[in-house]
């Protein structure tokens, strides 16, 4: 296998992600890219619309190398945003929607945003904040398509054509961020080398083309979110169904009105469709592939899924600071439910014991990555970069094993997380939070098993001596702070906390 520095040394300067697009566009022109309810978009006027936004970008001074946040659900300004930007050789730093003010305090002011683009309806909790984010001069807002915005004006006005610059493999394309240990969260660079190679899996792993149709449910802010149902569908020509709101209806009615032919999300996803009662009213025949990934999915309901729907269930293993794809299972080889899979081309897997060294086949110890698909590194943090990337291997804090045959099985966690539907949640930085209430003396935050979510956020407080608070007032005081899947679904009050 050769060196990350070989391979980036052999780099095609003519690619890079906003080239990709202008190359899909001249591809594959007249095919539909985006679906959002009604609306249908072609590769040719998503191309238009990216090069007019990233035109007025360049006008505002912004250009190779500048950050420039993107906090949208799943609608087509959201591809259009991101597209902008690479073609100006910008870096695209998507934000959680459900951001507060208190957490986009940290997220545009640690990445050096110098833009933020997002609805209308979100503009205020930056607007409370701005003042306090000299670098973050700009905003821009959208509507969605219906209504007139600036956002609209801009990609109606052109120019329609733009001159992509020069990019070298390790320039970075995006940064996403994801919370630390610390209890503030870290933005995780990655490059358009990183993303490049990602973006051919839908191909080479799942064995999708161009008549393809992915239904996009997750997030696209979120990187398995981006990978599967964008940067994968467009660099293929597939079609990409956009869902921001939606129901279990809505899902199944989408699949069977745009002949949807996979879906990659999460397992609630397909658990929620598993259970729901109203499913044999759709006809979803058109179904071929469904990709889960985010968390694991219990090993029980994959022969189940598959034998109710007849529709092949793939899962994969993935993190932020990977790209994040980095094993699958492979619909050419047998299926072990409770395995992630195997490593993907151009991705090194080792299980090791505490001293970094490997361990025997079917013996637990950590899994660590090296690859392709690693990060540059955690934006402006080397001490924190050093303690996951040692000697270019990502050590995920992920424990597992490896069978004789190279099929990996997670087994727990080193390090303290919560996965809750497919978003990691750090205790440490809820701790905080919790902490920051006068009638709180300590709290401290745990996982706790969840069928649909996988686990679920619970809070154990102990109260200072002589104050009285209720769950719903340290709720209320949660959601302030936090976005909406780190706040406890549960509270307990207990006298002390054990070590």
């Amino acid at each position: 296998m050769l060196s990350r520095t070989e391979k980036l040394r052999g780099w095609d300067h003519a690619m890079s992600l906003g080239k990709m697009l202008a190359e899909s566009a001249e591809r594959y022109a007249k095919r539909v890219a985006l679906v959002h309810g009604e609306r249908r978009i072609t590769y040719r006027e998503l191309n238009r619309a990216a090069c007019a936004l990233g035109n007025h970008l360049r006008s505002l001074g912004i250009g190779k190398g500048d950050k420039v946040a993107v906090m949208l659900p799943n609608c087509p300004e959201f591809v259009i945003a991101y597209f902008a930007v690479q073609k100006i050789g910008g870096v695209a730093v998507t934000l959680n929607v459900q951001s507060t003010p208190y957490e986009l305090r940290h997220l545009l002011g640690n990445s050096d945003a110098q833009c933020l683009i997002t609805q209308g309806a979100l503009a205020k909790r930056f607007e409370e904040i701005n003042n306090e984010l000299p670098l973050c001069r700009h905003l821009i807002t959208t509507n969605g398509s219906n209504e007139e915005s600036p956002f609209r004006e801009i990609i109606a006005k052109g120019p329609f054509t733009i001159e992509v610059p020069e990019l070298a493999a390790d320039d970075p394309a995006v940064m996403i961020y994801t919370a630390g240990l610390t209890g503030k969260p870290l933005g995780a660079v990655l490059t358009h080398y990183n993303l490049l190679t990602q973006s051919v899996l839908l191909r080479t792993i799942c064995q999708r083309d161009e008549k393809d149709i992915g239904l996009a449910v997750i997030p696209l802010f979120h990187s398995f979110g981006a990978v599967a149902n964008m940067l994968c569908p467009i660099r293929i020509g597939a079609g990409v169904v956009l869902m921001d709101h939606f129901s279990l209806d809505g899902i199944f009615s989408a699949i069977e009105k745009e002949q949807v032919t996979y879906i990659a999300a999460v397992p609630r996803l397909f658990l929620g469709m598993f259970f729901h009662e109203g499913a044999e009213k759709y006809r979803i025949d058109s179904l071929q592939v469904c990709i889960t990934g985010g968390a694991a999915m219990p090993p029980e309901f994959i022969p189940l899924f598959e034998q109710k729907f007849g529709v092949k269930i793939m899962e994969g293993y993935g993190l932020t600071e990977a790209s994040p794809g980095s094993s699958f299972s492979r619909l050419d080889m047998p299926q072990k439910p409770g395995s992630i899979g195997v490593p993907i081309p151009g991705v090194e897997v080792k299980i090791v014991d505490e001293t970094g060294r490997e361990v025997p086949r079917g013996t637990v110890g950590e899994l660590i990555l090296k690859g392709d698909n690693i990060m540059k590194g955690y934006y402006k943090d080397e001490e924190m970069t050093a303690q996951v990337i040692r000697d270019g291997w990502l050590h995920t804090s992920d424990l597992g094993r490896m069978d004789a045959e190279g099929y990996i099985f997670l087994t727990g966690r080193k390090k303290r997380m919560i996965i809750t539907s497919g978003f990691n949640v750090y205790p440490r930085e809820i701790e905080i939070v919790l902490g920051l209430h006068p009638a709180v003396q300590e709290a401290r935050i745990v996982g706790k098993e969840d069928l649909l979510r996988g686990e679920i956020v619970k809070a154990l407080v102990v109260k200072k001596p002589g104050a009285e608070i209720e769950e719903r007032e340290l709720l209320k005081h949660c959601r302030i702070y936090l976005s909406a899947y780190k706040v406890p679904r549960e509270i307990e009050f207990i006298e002390k906390i054990g070590e």
